[in-house]
């Protein structure tokens, strides 16, 4: 299992003591030191089953700062994933992959469903 995550973000570190706590064995991934790939990205969003927009991190400075709200309806797929592919804090996180399971963002009751 592989585990993406930003450490200041007070949801990862909540994720991860989650994942502590139910002793789940996972490798660590610095999001904005070791940015998903478009490659990656294009099959995670495909494995998830998620509206692609759930792959922005839309609370964050750098969405803003780019007015994305208002860009992403215009874009194709495939621009959105080569965007997401350019920094990982325009990534929504943590992000979990294990096998073909997929999750995006902390929810702890959709976490114990699909990981246990």
């Amino acid at each position: 299992m592989l585990f993406i995550c930003y450490p200041r973000c007070s949801t990862c570190q909540k994720a991860k003591k989650w994942l502590d706590g139910h002793d789940m064995q996972y490798s660590e991934r610095h999001i904005a030191e070791n940015n998903p790939s478009y490659d990656e990205l294009r099959e995670w969003y495909r494995k998830s089953g998620l509206p692609l927009k759930r792959f922005f991190n839309t609370s964050g400075v750098l969405y803003k700062e780019m007015q994305l709200k208002d860009k992403l309806s215009t874009m194709s797929e495939e621009a959105q994933l080569k965007l997401l592919a350019t920094d990982g804090m325009l990534v929504k996180r943590p992000l979990v992959v294990k096998g073909d399971t997929v999750l995006v963002g902390f929810k702890e009751a959709e976490w114990a469903e699909k990981l246990d």
